[in-house]
């Protein structure tokens, strides 16, 4: 008997109706992030949240933080903060980089 792992595809991507994440959310979850950088895996993420959010709203901000380059997951799950706009600022007039939008 073989066993088949069927792989959801991403909450943008399918036909579902998710909840559409206002701006404030996505910047509270953001901000808590930031501040919480490292400590907590997704789900203790979602519970230690300063507001409620949906399940579904906070699996879309999550996509966006993570597509956007803001956050990224170690290898034992926890959620960590990547962004950093002085860094990437020092690079922005190199003309030997490609920059893509």
């Amino acid at each position: 008997m073989q066993i088949q792992m069927k792989r959801k595809k991403p909450y943008s991507e399918t036909n579902e109706i998710a909840r559409s994440p206002t701006l404030q959310t996505v910047l509270m979850v953001e901000k808590f992030i930031d501040e919480n950088s490292g400590e907590y895996k997704k789900t203790e993420l979602f519970k230690k949240l300063p507001k409620k959010v949906m399940w579904q709203t906070f699996q879309v901000i999550m996509e966006y933080l993570e597509n956007s380059l803001r956050i990224a997951s170690d290898k034992e799950g926890y959620v960590v903060y990547i962004w950093n706009p002085e860094f990437a600022k020092k690079f922005e007039g190199r003309k030997d980089l490609e920059w893509k939008a």
